[in-house]
């Protein structure tokens, strides 16, 4: 069973893969929006923005890579969508696939894209000044809490993709992602925010994988930083996984 699975699981990824060889634009689009923040925050807002004396782009990059991967799985809740509405589903149900493979396929597809558009967005902020002392082991690091992430949201990206009404709905649910890190470390220290909004800020998962990612780009100590970070990536994965599986047991029942 698991072989069944892990067969039918790399060809369905190879099928979405080669869906976005066919549109390269998704990956552009995908990284549009999160360069433009970089040129916008750097070189109009980041005279003006106190971070202690810190390179801004440095400071800024960790949160600009959550948003890049943000906007990228909207587009593993659309393909979802499309797939679920034109009978895919109720085609593999007939064949000897394995169910799961239909969504691990989305969620595949959904890490690999993301880390191509994560290494453009990487490749502009160094072009901008970007500069990092970590050491291998921290950029692996950095590489692995990414990649959690990813997978964290990107499961509540099949939960869009499987409960959605309409092809708008199923990608909205992205827009309080991408908000999120803007009410965070992300952009600014959160010393400067009003008290609710600072206790907001320090006190959701964006922040404390912001600022672990900052630290390890720094070559720093995260000591017990890293783990809050991976609690929370662990912890929205396990429930979005869970339910993502209950909404798919139902539609495929």
């Amino acid at each position: 069973m698991t072989m069944r699975l892990l067969g039918d699981t790399a060809t369905l990824t190879g099928r979405s893969l080669r869906h976005i060889a066919r549109s390269p634009d998704t990956i552009i689009t995908t990284a549009i929006m999160p360069i433009a923040f970089l040129l916008l925050f750097v070189y109009v807002f980041g005279g003006a923005i106190d971070v202690g004396g810190a390179n801004y782009v440095d400071y800024l990059l960790p949160g600009i890579l959550l948003i890049t991967i943000a906007s990228g799985v909207a587009y593993t809740a659309y393909r979802l969508f499309l797939d679920m509405q034109g009978g895919l589903f109720e085609r593999f149900r007939s064949m000897p696939v394995a169910r799961s493979a239909v969504l691990w396929s989305h969620v595949l597809t959904s890490v690999l894209a993301n880390l191509i558009s994560l290494v453009i967005v990487v490749g502009v902020a160094l072009l901008m000044g970007f500069r990092s002392d970590a050491r291998p082991l921290a950029w692996l690091a950095v590489a692995g809490i990414l990649v959690l992430f990813t997978l964290a949201i990107t499961w509540i990206a099949v939960i869009s993709g499987l409960s959605a009404k309409s092809v708008d709905g199923a990608s909205a649910f992205s827009y309080p992602l991408i908000f999120l890190p803007f009410v965070s470390s992300a952009f600014v220290p959160t010393d400067s925010m009003p008290a609710p909004v600072r206790w907001f800020a320090e006190n959701q998962p964006v922040t404390s994988i912001v600022d672990t990612i900052r630290t390890l780009f720094a070559g720093g100590s995260v000591d017990g930083e890293i783990w809050v970070a991976l609690a929370w990536c662990v912890g929205i994965l396990v429930v979005a996984w869970a339910v993502a599986g209950v909404i798919y047991r139902g539609k495929a029942s």
